[in-house]
């Protein structure tokens, strides 16, 4: 393993021209690494470069002129390349980007991940994203980590000093996401939603203005569980509070599952060596018999729009492309089919202004969640229930979540349907 400053990282004696980089996301990019590769990529030649998602601000227009730069979708600051038409989207679920890092689908030539110091065995820990690193660091031909003492140590599987081939030691804050701002739609829909997590219930939540008013109104259970694909500061709240025990998990008992980290220092600060917490690749957190052995299972989605037959679209509004597949499907399935479970997608019943509603009778988009698998619904105009729910019985529910200004042009879209049946 060579050990490298930072500005001394000379990214040519690594990388060949048409390498394929695969990089860890979130906030457990290598940020160092980034900066090295948009600053000498366009001398090495025509790499390319798969990033989940991205929350650091670093992939601008201008830097990505040095490589084409794909993802699973448009999350966060990545939102800005698809406007400009220089981000290249592979649909998929995120159960699947580690297989296919596996078998050679999705290629790794090189793999940049950002770890934590090493422990006293000389191991280092993937600190804030799990989900597919491993399988990056299994496949590529050249390991280059971004050795960091400000990222924790958090339990679950981590790199060996062996595996690395060009260590770049580090001391800079990680990536920061803050708890979003909440407002009032934010609260009715939080409110809605809660109504479906009971004491003793498993949670899956996203980061957001939804599920983080969600966790605010859940300090009252007790002996919930988490087995999620991220987690943020709002859950630590809950942890600290008592409400969070894991105790009741059938499996991993007092022990939260998370695949990334995604928050602030807090959240950092509390994860660092922590046994009560693990973090796991995606081939665990989204696996569906992994899953299936999960009792009152709760998921939290987000969508862009439903439409009047359950339909979800979280991926693109028109002609832009503003979300992502993600892992919607696979904990959607697991949580409707959770015994006493449920799949919650949650969204404000418009957008733009109240302009335009978000419960519509055609997808502007791509279907993300077939209607075949959806369960709940909720606006903050109340919950459509619609798991062996009729075709017309479901336009019915859609329409009283929907806000009072489009009903009746939605019951127009509905006529047919309700005709048929279909």
């Amino acid at each position: 393993m060579s050990i490298i400053e930072p500005a001394d990282l000379d990214l040519r004696r690594f990388l060949r021209p048409g390498d394929r980089i695969v990089i860890g996301q979130a906030c457990g990019e290598p940020t160092t690494l980034i900066e090295a590769l948009i600053a000498q990529g366009r001398d090495i030649g025509g790499l390319s470069a798969f990033v989940a998602t991205s929350f650091s601000g670093i992939f601008t227009l201008e830097a990505t002129e040095s490589f084409a730069l794909s993802s699973m979708g448009a999350i966060g600051s990545l939102r800005t390349l698809t406007g400009a038409h220089r981000l290249g989207i592979i649909p998929c679920h995120v159960s699947r980007v580690g297989p296919m890092i596996e078998d050679g689908t999705l290629g790794c030539d090189v793999a940049f991940v950002q770890v934590s110091a090493e422990d006293e065995n000389g191991r280092h820990s993937f600190g804030l994203i799990g989900d597919h690193t491993r399988a990056a660091v299994d496949r590529a031909r050249v390991v280059i980590a971004e050795v960091n003492d400000q990222v924790p140590y958090t339990p679950g599987e981590g790199v060996g000093a062996e595996e690395i081939d060009c260590a770049v030691r580090v001391s800079r804050r990680p990536v920061q996401v803050p708890p979003a701002a909440i407002g009032a739609t934010d609260e009715a829909i939080a409110k809605n939603v809660t109504s479906y997590i009971e004491d003793g219930a498993v949670l899956q939540v996203g980061v957001g203005a939804v599920p983080d008013a969600v966790l605010r109104l859940l300090g009252d259970r007790r002996d919930m569980s988490v087995h999620s694909g991220m987690i943020g500061d709002g859950l630590v709240d809950l942890i600290e509070a008592g409400a969070i025990t894991n105790a009741r998990k059938q499996i991993d008992p007092g022990v939260t599952v998370t695949g990334a980290l995604i928050g602030t220092d807090r959240l950092y600060r509390f994860a660092d060596r922590n046994p009560q917490l693990r973090l796991c690749a995606t081939s665990y957190t989204h696996d569906a018999a992994v899953l299936a052995q999960l009792d009152r299972l709760v998921t939290l989605n987000s969508a862009m729009e439903v439409d009047l037959t359950g339909q979800v679209n979280a991926e693109q509004s028109g002609p832009a492309y503003l979300g992502g597949t993600g892992g919607q499907v696979d904990f959607v399935r697991a949580g409707a089919r959770s015994r006493g479970g449920h799949a919650v997608i949650a969204l404000p019943a418009t957008a733009k202004g109240g302009t335009v509603s978000r419960i519509t009778g055609r997808l502007s988009g791509p279907v993300t969640t077939a209607r075949s698998d959806v369960d709940v619904i909720v606006t903050e105009f109340g919950a459509a229930e619609l798991t062996g729910c009729p075709l017309a019985e479901r336009t019915r529910r859609l329409i009283a979540i929907a806000h009072p200004d489009f009903r009746e042009d939605l019951d127009r879209s509905a006529f047919e349907i309700r005709r048929r049946g279909f």
